[in-house]
Formats: C-alpha cells, sequence, structure tokens
C-alpha cells in the first residue's frame, strides 16, 4: 500500500523526486484517515515553499488539516482536476490525487522512506 519509490513526511505527504522536480501528494492513510475530501487549498504556481511549512489545506467530512510541504522549492504546477473533484485523493492519492510539481531548491533531508513511513503509520494506527 505504500509505495517504495516515493519519499515521506511525518506530516503523512509524500514526494516523488526526479531529478530537481518533484511532485507532491498526500498519503493513503492521510485521505484515510481525513475521510471523503470535500475541499482543497493549494499553493499557486511561482509560490515558493519551504520545507515543513504550511503549503495548504484539504477539507473532508469530518476534519480540516493543514497540508505541508515536504520539500524545498517553487510551486510550477497545481493539479487542476482536484478543484472540482477533490475525491480524486480519495480514490487514487499517488497518481490521479496529486497536488502539485514543485523545481526544488533543496534536497530531500529529513524525509523517509517506505519502510520507516510505515512505522509512523502503525504507531499513528493504535
Amino acid at each position: 500500500m505504500i509505495p517504495k519509490d516515493l519519499k515521506y513526511a511525518k506530516s503523512h505527504e509524500w514526494a516523488k523526486i526526479e531529478g530537481d522536480s518533484a511532485t507532491i501528494g498526500i498519503t493513503h492513510f492521510a485521505q484515510d484517515q481525513l475521510g471523503d475530501l470535500t475541499y482543497v487549498d493549494l499553493p499557486k504556481v511561482g509560490q515558493t515553499l519551504a520545507a515543513g511549512a504550511e503549503m495548504g489545506s484539504v477539507e473532508s467530512v469530518k476534519a480540516a488539516s493543514e497540508l505541508y510541504s515536504p520539500v524545498s522549492g517553487i510551486v510550477t504546477e497545481v493539479n487542476a482536476a482536484l478543484e472540482s473533484a477533490p475525491e480524486m485523493i480519495n480514490q487514487d492519492p499517488y497518481v490521479a490525487g496529486w497536488m502539485i510539481k514543485v523545481q526544488l531548491t533543496g534536497g530531500a533531508e529529513g524525509l523517509l522512506d517506505a519502510s520507516a513511513y510505515e512505522q509512523v503509520c502503525a504507531e499513528e494506527a493504535h
């Protein structure tokens, strides 16, 4: 359930790092905890993000939750389809439900691999 080719933040965001860019979204665990998503607020193209800093929010039938950038960079693309169909994050958080793409200005320090992230989820599930 946790893709091995991604890096993870303890705050349940994932980053697919390819060269000097990254695609970012929230994990299956996060969307599962939130329930059916009803609204997504994402940063704008051109916005500068700092690793660990707030980058937006999601709202569901159960709760609202901040989103935190797992990497530092400049937003190059936003998944506009999520505005009208935030449920794509629930259905396919790692592919169709990606949120933003960024041009990296820093590395992926402090991010977890799949097995370390799996442990974080296991601890939170109890």
